[in-house]
């Protein structure tokens, strides 16, 4: 049985927590919106119909999603979400 002293619980950092939500929607909406408008323009500059603007724009979507995970899981090392 864990004694007092070596069971205390987490508690959350929420100022940590809340400065990095507010990056992440800061730089999601950067990310995101360059993955959307750079689809459109690079479909326009290969000459790529609507399902090819599509399928661009997906690929550059998933691209920003990897780049927020690499962010997120960054922020959490600097800046602990618990105690």
């Amino acid at each position: 049985m864990a004694t007092p002293s070596t069971s205390r619980a987490r508690k959350i950092d929420w100022p940590n927590v809340i400065t990095v939500l507010s990056a992440a929607i800061l730089i999601g909406a950067e990310v995101f919106g360059a993955a959307f408008a750079g689809g459109w323009a690079l479909s326009i500059l290969f000459g790529l119909d609507t399902m090819g603007e599509h399928i661009l724009q997906v690929v550059l979507f998933l691209s920003g999603v990897a780049i927020m995970v690499g962010f997120i899981r960054n922020a959490k090392r600097i800046e602990p979400f618990t105690r």
